[in-house]
């Protein structure tokens, strides 16, 4: 049985199989920050507003001043945004907000409803600002797509890695957002997520491995759907086919996969779920089960703006002192320091 169904090149946007829609990966270097949060660096030459070209190693994206995502709404399915450098300060028409990055985790089901920002805030003044993130939207389940929108956070400090030795010795972490490998067991994701049910069997994994080193993906069920997406590295060999970085490989979900890395230090994202297998309309941020649906949605949100605006500002930041927090809906606080 070929264990490596597809190979496709990566690019901004990842294809992903169902019950995932994609994933976004941004990886910008920025340079140093003004003192308010954003680029000390002249904005010439840039499309504000609708910035993604990259240029000199960074884009501001939808922010004018800040660089990020100022409001938008999402209906219909989850995000879950995954910031292993820099940081992203989030508000939401829930009343939510939270400042998150270097290693945690978010998760956010949009449910029937939710505009939210997310702007990427360059705190060092003295050195570049980093930022790795990966966005994934999860789809939900017709039944779910109208629960009460949800935030959650993944605090990097309560996130399991496991740590797998192959017979040489050398080390393969595995970070565990969701999902179970040998005795390691991630933590609980949203409510009403499709990743709730273990029957799912929703997996997702941020893995790093030693040059050379071996590890094994575990079977899953029949017709479950997974991905390893290779970002960074040299050379992987799975099922005696070699593959360069930048890709991504549809595995067999009823066989046990041996991944072995090549010469560099090898990165990957490991998505894996049972399809939902309803069909999915999408309509930028709005994915529903039909063309009406959407139209529904769309008039929804020009109706009430799902709950309106509760900050000052649509590119709202919070103050540069402060560090990794997250403010609930119902008042709740966290406080995590930088």
């Amino acid at each position: 049985m070929k264990l490596v169904k597809e190979v496709r090149p990566l690019g901004f946007h990842w294809k992903t199989q169902d019950p995932f829609l994609f994933c976004a990966h941004h990886h910008d270097f920025f340079p140093e920050g003004n003192g308010d949060l954003a680029p000390k660096a002249s904005l010439e030459g840039r499309a504000i507003g609708q910035d993604f070209g990259g240029k000199d190693g960074w884009s501001m994206y939808h922010g004018t001043k800040v660089p990020g995502f100022p409001y938008h709404p999402h209906k219909g399915f989850e995000t879950v945004t995954l910031v292993e450098r820099g940081l992203v300060d989030h508000s939401d028409s829930l009343g939510a907000a939270g400042r998150f990055g270097e290693g945690d985790v978010q998760w956010m089901t949009a449910g029937k409803g939710v505009l939210h920002s997310e702007m990427f805030p360059l705190l060092k003044e003295d050195e570049k600002n980093e930022l790795l993130l990966f966005q994934i939207w999860l789809n939900l389940p017709s039944v779910k797509k109208k629960v009460p929108a949800h935030f959650k956070m993944m605090w990097k400090e309560d996130i399991p890695v496991h740590i797998h030795k192959d017979g040489q010795g050398l080390s393969t972490s595995i970070k565990l957002v969701c999902g179970s490998f040998e005795d390691s067991h991630g933590l609980e994701p949203a409510p009403d997520s499709w990743a709730a049910d273990p029957a799912n069997e929703v997996a997702i994994w941020h893995i790093h491995a030693q040059a050379g080193a071996t590890f094994h993906l575990p079977k899953a069920s029949e017709g479950v759907n997974r991905t390893l997406f290779f970002y960074e590295g040299e050379s992987v060999e799975v099922g005696q086919e070699v593959i360069s970085e930048k890709h991504s490989l549809d595995l067999e979900s009823t066989q046990e996969v041996k991944v072995i890395n090549g010469k560099k230090p090898g990165k990957f994202l490991f998505l894996q779920g049972r399809p939902i297998g309803e069909k999915v309309v999408q309509h930028g941020p709005f994915v529903m089960n039909s063309n009406l649906e959407i139209q529904q949605a769309v008039q929804e949100y020009q109706r009430t703006q799902f709950g309106g605006w509760p900050w000052p500002e649509t590119e709202y930041t919070h103050a540069k002192e402060k560090g990794r927090f997250a403010l609930h809906a119902d008042g709740r606080k966290e406080e995590k320091g930088l």
